[in-house]
């Protein structure tokens, strides 16, 4: 799997980052919902830079001008419900793709901490050949990005696939280097080194999900 973790680097992103981990700010949700987006937004621009490109050329008003496009097919896949602002970032960048939506979430067995993944909703287009970018905010146990690409498989066999994460753990970046095809890339803003018992993100920031719509009664 090809890795690339925009933490490495500083950059404006740092802001974001700090900004849906505070405690004292992340309570402002239309906050939070907005740096989701901003932070789609610039793991969207760094995968355009891997994208495939077309010269084409273009009239003016003062004459034609010549620029590569991006010419991939794309299909952004979002997991409900903490994945609708992150997929709108990404949507900013790509407003042609074709979009997808899949819930997948936690079921915890009776006083317990283990939990299994239920995917009860999907609706996509055909991935066949295309550019898949699978997008979920928090990379916990990677357990969930797995049931969903099961999931989409039924739908064709990508020609490409990419995940897009705000924060992970760095046991859920390795359960899906192990899980995915290699040429698969991973674009995250940030990677934590340690889950919970109840394999929550830590330091992380929380339940995303809750944090953008306000908490759900979990059955």
């Amino acid at each position: 799997m090809h890795i690339h973790n925009l933490s490495q680097e500083n950059s404006i992103l740092n802001t974001y980052i700090s900004e849906i981990r505070a405690l004292d700010i992340q309570s402002d949700r239309m906050r939070f919902r907005m740096n989701i987006e901003r932070i789609g937004g610039i793991l969207g621009y760094e995968l355009s830079k891997v994208l495939n490109y077309t010269s084409s050329t273009f009239k003016t008003p003062l004459g034609t001008s010549q620029i590569s496009i991006p010419d991939n097919d794309l299909v952004l896949c979002s997991v409900l419900r903490a994945g609708i602002p992150l997929h709108q970032g990404l949507l900013n960048c790509f407003d042609m793709a074709d979009s997808a939506f899949i819930s997948a979430y936690r079921h915890h067995k009776k006083d317990s901490d283990d939990f299994t993944i239920k995917v009860e909703y999907l609706a996509s287009p055909s991935i066949e050949g295309k550019t898949l970018v699978l997008a979920d905010p928090m990379l916990a146990t990677g357990k969930s990005l797995q049931a969903t690409f099961d999931a989409l498989k039924r739908y064709g066999s990508p020609k490409t696939i990419h995940l897009v994460c705000v924060i992970g753990a760095r046991d859920g970046v390795n359960y899906i280097n192990d899980t995915f095809p290699k040429d698969t890339h991973l674009w995250i803003a940030t990677i934590d080194e340690t889950l919970n018992a109840k394999g929550y993100i830590v330091p992380g920031l929380g339940d995303a999900g809750d944090l953008i719509f306000g908490e759900k009664l979990q059955q």
